[in-house]
Parts: C-alpha cells; structure tokens; sequence
C-alpha cells in the first residue's frame, strides 16, 4: 500500500506547475519546464516506451498506455506513454490528461491529426483523439479523485499550491490548466492481442 502511494504521489508530480495571482485570485498556468528532458531525466521518461517495445506493457495493465501518433511538423510516427485517468471497458475508451498542457507535443500532435494507435494491457487499437469540452473534464476529474484520492490531492498541490479552499474549485481549476482526451477506438478495429 506505501509503494502504491508513493507511485501515486510520483505520478503527480509529473505535471504542470501552475502559478497564482493572489490578489486577482486567477489562476495563470505556466509549464514547469519547457527544455525536453536529456541525460538521464530522458531515459526515465523512455523507459516506458522501451518496456512496451519488450511486450512488457500488459505489466501496467489499463493504468498506464503508449500512443504511436503522427508529428505535426515531421509526419513521423511518435510515441509517448501515458497514465490513464480512466479506462470504459465497455466502449473501449481511454481517457487521459495532458500532463504539460496544450504544449504537451503528443498533445498537439493529436489535435493535429487525431487518428492514433493504442497499446495497452497487453493489446493495441487503433482510435481516434477527442478533446473533453471542460465540463466533461471536470466530471471525469472527480471521478478521479474519487478513485485516486492521494494522487489527485498531490497533484492539485503541486499545481494550485493552497490557493483552492476546497476540492471542487480544484477540481475546476485543473480542468482549466489540464486538457483531457478520449481515445475513442474505431469500431472496425477490435483491441487485438500484442
């Protein structure tokens, strides 16, 4: 249980920082830092990626999922792993939030071209990126903190310091600094097996 909410509290601090203007009481994000990682910050964050090139992602199960998506300027094909926020095992969708924000570059590359393929628990999908209109957001943020209460209260530390009073002006706050998408799975391509 300590190791999980030590994960919890890792994968928090993953995200953005965001800074307040108490005297306005607005809260203006700002990226923690906008260099890509090198050395070996860049090797933690490839691990994944490497680990699901092994065929070991099915280890992560549904917490965790590597997009291959198309670079908006380069037309290659990318790939970075991601936490889920939720799984719908009966539509097959998986949400997830941008960590970094809209200069997240998986994130801006699929607003670009949204047709995406998923690998996770094990299997792959091809599926189509939906941004969450904010209310949405919110409503599945909740949920998250409902299923997640220590990584969602970290996180909301990290972002908004002590500046919410309590967690529904977190919640709104986060939904406002993190967008979320849907990989919605094309209905022609069934989760197939890795």
């Amino acid at each position: 249980m300590e190791h999980k909410k030590s994960l919890d509290r890792e994968l928090a601090q993953v995200y953005t920082h965001t800074l307040i203007d108490m005297n306005q009481h607005k809260v203006k994000p700002k990226l923690a830092d906008t260099h890509k990682p090198h050395g070996i910050a860049r090797l933690a964050f490839r691990l994944p990626i490497l680990l699901y090139h092994m065929h070991l992602g099915r280890l992560f199960g549904n917490r965790l999922l590597m997009l291959e998506h198309i670079g908006r300027k380069s037309g290659k094909t990318r790939e970075a792993v991601i936490e889920v926020v939720r799984y719908d095992k009966s539509s097959g969708t998986y949400i997830v939030a941008s960590g970094w924000g809209e200069k997240s570059d998986w994130f801006r590359n699929v607003m670009h071209s949204p047709e995406v393929c998923i690998h996770a628990a094990g299997r792959r999908m091809h599926a189509r990126a939906v941004r969450l209109p904010q209310r949405e957001a919110e409503l599945e943020l909740r949920d998250y903190v409902r299923r997640h209460p220590i990584a969602a209260r970290n996180l909301a530390r990290f972002m908004l310091g002590d500046f919410a009073s309590n967690e529904s002006d977190n919640i709104s706050l986060l939904a406002q600094t993190i967008p979320l998408v849907a990989f919605v799975p094309d209905s022609e391509s069934p989760m197939a097996p890795q």
